[in-house]
């Protein structure tokens, strides 16, 4: 059964929750701090632009491209540092954990 009708919903829902929390930025970074060999960029972006400017647009062209999508996703765990003490960013973290159970094959 394909996965992409169910992961391309959660990608939409991420982008919905970021709206919601206010992490969603109109102007993209700089070309220089999108090509950080760094994990999640986190040497020149912080986590939700990384999540807006990488993660979404990447894994949207995987589905629409029909590849293979990555497994063993850990997303959530970073997310979870990086906005500990920000509730607004909750419902975000349910999206990227469901993300996380998707790519994996993990139940939910």
């Amino acid at each position: 059964m394909p996965h992409s009708a169910p992961i391309s919903v959660t990608l939409d829902a991420i982008e919905h929750a970021m709206k919601a929390a206010g992490l969603w930025q109109a102007m993209p970074p700089s070309s220089e701090a999108l090509a950080s060999s760094q994990p999640f960029c986190c040497d020149t972006l912080a986590f939700e632009q990384w999540c807006q400017w990488i993660l979404l647009p990447r894994l949207r062209a995987l589905l629409d491209a029909g590849m293979p999508l990555p497994g063993n996703a850990a997303m959530a765990p970073m997310g979870e540092e990086m906005w500990r003490g920000r509730p607004e960013c909750e419902p975000v973290l349910v999206q990227l954990r469901l993300l996380d159970n998707q790519l994996s094959g993990t139940p939910e």
